[in-house]
Order: C-alpha cells, then sequence, then structure tokens
C-alpha cells in the first residue's frame, strides 16, 4: 500500500507548498475555513500529536482574534467601547480570519515537519546544496530529540524532588535548571557531532549519498494535479471581492469563485482520498487472496 507521504519527497514538499502558500496569501474566509478544517482533519489522522496541539491551537485563536479588535479600531459598526475606544465587528472579524490563517498555516507546517524526515531532505536538497540539506535534517531531528530529553531531565529532576509543579516559583526556578541542563547537553552533543563529522572526513571531497526514492509515474501526475488545483484554487480567490475596511463587503458567489474553492477543497483533502483509496484497495487485495 502506497500512501500519499510514501510519494516522491519532491512530490509530497510542493504540495505543502502550494496548499500553505494559499492559505498564507489568502484573506478569503471561505479558503481559511476549508484549510483550518482540512489540516484539523489531516492531523488527526496522520499525525500523532496528542490532544496538546489542539489545545494550543484553540488557545492562540482565541487570543489573536481578540487581539485585532483591542489594537485596530477602523470600522463602522462598533458594538461597545472599551477604555472609549470603540471595539468594532470589521477588526473583530478580520481578527479571526487572520488568526485561522495563522492557526491553519501551524498545522500545514507540522504536518510537512512530520512527513519530510531527514533522508527525505537529504534527497530534496542534497544535490542543490548539501550543507543547507545536512542543517535542514539536523534542524528538524533535534526538535524531537530535545524535547524528549527535556521530558527525561524533568522526570528525574522530579524524581529526585528538584521539581516542584505546585508552586509557580519552585516550577520556574525547575523549568530554568531543566533548560540549562538541556542547553549543556545540546552543546556537548554538538562538540562531539562535529568532531566525529571531521574524523570522517565530512567536506573534503565531493558527497555521495544514497538516494532510495524515485520520481515515478504516479509522482507526476500528482504534481500535475497540485499545479492545476492550485492555479483554480488562486484564480477563485482573485475573482472573489473582501473588503473589510470600512464596511465589509463580500462577493463570494461569483461561479468562478466556488469553483477556486471546490478546487481547493479537494487540494486540501488530497492526502485523505489518496489514503482511503489506498486502505480500500489493500483491504480488497487481502480479501481476495
Amino acid at each position: 500500500m502506497r500512501r500519499f507521504h510514501d510519494s516522491n519527497p519532491a512530490a509530497v514538499a510542493l504540495y505543502y507548498l502550494c496548499v500553505t502558500g494559499v492559505t498564507m496569501f489568502s484573506v478569503n474566509p471561505v479558503i481559511i475555513s476549508i484549510s483550518l478544517l482540512a489540516s484539523v482533519l489531516n492531523y488527526c489522522l496522520y499525525a500523532e500529536g496528542g490532544v496538546k496541539p489542539h489545545v494550543f491551537s484553540a488557545v492562540l485563536l482565541i487570543v489573536l482574534t481578540a487581539v485585532n479588535p483591542l489594537v485596530n479600531h477602523n470600522g463602522m459598526t462598533v458594538l461597545f467601547y472599551l477604555n472609549d475606544r470603540p471595539i468594532t465587528a470589521e477588526a473583530c472579524i478580520y481578527g479571526l480570519v487572520t488568526a485561522g490563517t495563522v492557526v491553519a498555516s501551524l498545522y500545514w507546517i507540522r504536518l510537512f515537519t512530520k512527513a519530510m524526515t531527514s533522508d527525505r531532505l537529504l534527497y530534496l536538497f542534497g544535490r542543490l546544496s548539501p550543507k543547507l540539506s545536512l542543517i535542514l535534517s539536523m534542524s528538524i531531528r533535534y526538535v524531537e530529540l530535545l524535547r524528549g530529553r527535556w521530558r527525561r531531565i524533568r522526570d528525574t529532576q522530579r524524581a529526585l524532588g528538584l521539581y516542584d509543579d505546585g508552586n509557580p516559583i519552585d516550577a520556574l526556578k525547575g523549568s530554568a535548571r531543566v533548560l540549562s541542563i538541556l542547553i549543556t547537553w545540546a552543546i556537548e552533543n554538538g562538540i562531539i557531532t562535529a568532531e566525529s563529522m571531521e574524523a570522517r572526513g565530512y567536506g573534503t571531497g565531493r558527497r555521495m549519498s544514497f538516494r532510495m526514492f524515485r520520481f515515478r509515474s504516479s509522482d507526476a501526475i500528482l504534481v500535475i494535479v497540485f499545479i492545476a488545483l492550485t492555479a483554480l484554487g488562486v484564480i477563485g480567490i482573485g475573482a472573489a471581492k473582501i473588503v473589510y475596511y470600512p464596511a465589509i463587503g463580500m462577493d463570494l458567489t461569483e461561479p468562478v469563485s466556488i469553483a477556486g474553492y471546490g478546487g481547493f477543497a479537494v487540494l486540501s483533502i488530497l492526502p485523505v482520498i489518496i489514503n482511503t483509496k489506498e486502505a480500500v484497495r489493500w483491504r480488497y487485495l487481502r480479501s481476495a487472496v
């Protein structure tokens, strides 16, 4: 069974570039809603992050939505006054849209980091820039590595009775101590890694790499589909007429816009479609044996 993330790294990277790019540079509420719902669905199905990422995203969405009307008082529809400053409906709606853009983009970036492992990054950027590919792969690796080490150090400190979550001051001191140990550990590992790379002659000659990925005809078809659906979404966004200030004015029902929404929706849930198709096919083949 060949799932979506088993495709060629170039195709997978292009997909996340397209869907994230459309999300980041759009203020269309329909596009942002589709992107946010699809990113959450993909994350729930294919990323084992637990509940914490969703709680963080929900809090971030609320905070960013509330910040905009507090600092931006443009708009004609005044809801109420806070310290003699108007809180307008236009600022609230625009804040919600921009907050959705940020949260949806973060979800897509998390999915990208889950899909693009270090070997995939080395394959993708190895020929273009070996040093850049090495830095990217090591950076992504160290995110999870340092997170795991943080938990190990914290649990050890708790077992020794040196970390107390009940008292905020003691918890802050304990976190600072854990951070100090973590930084020291990371620096020591960095020195060991540098010495190991130097001993193995890294950078003294032309670098060779083992590549296990092939660009198949199915990957080429996926690339064409990504580009076509992205272009359709961009055209639909351009056809929609949206104004937030001084008064909200939206014309989201143009036929071209509706077609663009449909194209972007298909693009957003394409991994779900492909994985579901492969799962059904796999079950059928197993039942036929």
